[in-house]
């Protein structure tokens, strides 16, 4: 084969054969084929698009590019969660003790983060002594013995997706939604799981904006893990404003703790209840949705969510004492208000831009070097449909660097739009995809 004839042969529209698909993923992957042939493909692939096999072979090709993970010895189903991101979301902390503490076994690759807030493993490295450096052997040991583990996704986990990502990124083909579902779904599968949910973010804080495009995506995905022979459902999630109130890591974390003790906020609990719901589904633990909910409830009630939630953490090397009490998870010192500029209801919230105030106090990553600070963050106290009078606090950012405090509390004045009228907030639950 020749990369120059497949080029040609996308270019022209038509369909790439698996093997086709095969020899050009795993050539690029051992530096065979050159970074400006691939680029080429890439921009073929925008303009003519991938069929749904195609798809699904693209994603299995970039899977097996590298290691995978075999979690064949652990027994029951091994049931995946992964959400696209957004401001906010602190879903995993809370929902994977959530579902393992009913029998569902857990077995997790995170990221760091890349933004405006840390990824899982960022925000639970707030909790002192919490370590994802597991090697394989504990870290399926540890699902056996208590049902959750969580560890660092590894560089030899389906490097084709890293190596042409990071193609992608200088070349203006990231947003091509072939090309974005098997980047995520190569990953997930890589990961070994049975079965996989999805909570796929839609609205001004997501990636993808636009419902319609977020649909589209859960659709390729989910079309992508049934070729793959798993179990796959997504939920699409609104993220037109922040999930929950908390925007840090240490305060994501405060927030995620108490939303296992049952005093979490609403709009975030409802998301850990519908995800966990799809996922005790998936893993044959419930038939109904009506039934798993109850079921989780009772969890979080009972206290026994919270139990496995110490278990996990204790497993890991983490200070349970700040499970326990999570006000000894440390907040910066100093604080800042964002006051109301008159009286009225919040019309709106610019959520992507209160991820950047996130960022500018030192809460994400501007490039991979950057360091986090863990106990920056921002705490809203009003959202879309609350009223609001003249002077009172709508959100505390917490500070370590009052200059860096000033420009986040500027700019998340300019997110908030509050006018005369009460907007009625969406549900957070748009759609879903089975």
């Amino acid at each position: 084969m020749r990369m120059y004839d497949l080029i040609r042969k996308k270019k022209d529209g038509a369909a790439l054969s698996r093997e086709e698909i095969d020899w050009m993923i795993q050539g690029y992957t051992r530096g065979e084929i050159p970074d400006y042939q691939m680029s080429a493909m890439a921009m073929a692939i925008c303009f003519r698009g991938m069929d749904e096999r195609e798809t699904g072979d693209l994603t299995l090709s970039m899977r097996d590019s590298g290691d995978t993970v075999d979690l064949s010895g652990i027994k029951g189903i091994k049931v995946d969660k992964h959400s696209t991101g957004g401001v906010g979301d602190k879903t995993s902390i809370a929902l994977l003790p959530l579902v393992s503490s009913l029998g569902l076994k857990i077995a997790k690759m995170s990221g760091r983060g890349l933004g405006h807030t840390g990824g899982t493993i960022d925000k639970l490295e707030s909790i002192p002594g919490f370590t994802t450096s597991l090697e394989m052997d504990r870290f399926v040991k540890q699902v056996d013995e208590i049902g959750i583990a969580l560890m660092g996704q590894t560089a030899e986990l389906a490097p084709a997706d890293k190596k042409l990502y990071a193609l992608r990124d200088v070349t203006g083909t990231v947003d091509q939604m072939s090309l974005i579902a098997s980047s995520i779904m190569s990953k997930k599968l890589a990961a070994g799981a049975d079965a996989i949910v999805l909570d796929v973010k839609s609205g001004s804080g997501a990636f993808m904006q636009d419902p319609k495009d977020a649909k589209a995506l859960a659709e390729a995905m989910v079309r992508i893990g049934k070729h793959a022979g798993k179990k796959t459902r997504a939920l699409i999630t609104n993220m037109d404003q922040p999930l929950g109130n908390a925007v840090g890591n240490a305060i994501e974390v405060r927030e995620a703790i108490e939303t296992l003790k049952g005093k979490g906020p609403a709009d975030f609990t409802e998301l850990v209840l519908e995800l966990g719901s799809r996922m005790l589904i998936l893993g044959g633990l419930a038939e109904e949705t009506a039934e798993a909910r109850e079921r989780l409830q009772k969890a979080i009630d009972d206290g026994s969510a919270l139990e496995q939630l110490k278990r996990f953490v204790k497993a890991q090397g983490g200070d349970v004492s700040c499970v326990e009490d999570e006000s000894l998870l440390k907040l910066a010192d100093q604080t800042m208000e964002l006051a109301a500029p008159c009286d009225g209801y919040v019309e709106r919230i610019e959520c992507a831009e209160v991820g950047m105030s996130s960022l500018l106090l030192g809460g994400g990553r501007e490039t991979k070097t950057d360091v986090i600070d863990p106990s920056v963050g921002i705490l809203l106290h009003k959202k879309v449909g609350d009223a609001v009078k003249k002077g009172e606090s709508m959100a505390t950012l917490y500070v370590s660097d009052r200059t860096k405090g000033e420009a986040a509390l500027k700019r998340l004045g300019a997110a908030y739009h509050v006018g005369g009228e009460a907007a009625v907030a969406q549900s957070i639950i748009l759609d879903e995809v089975i």
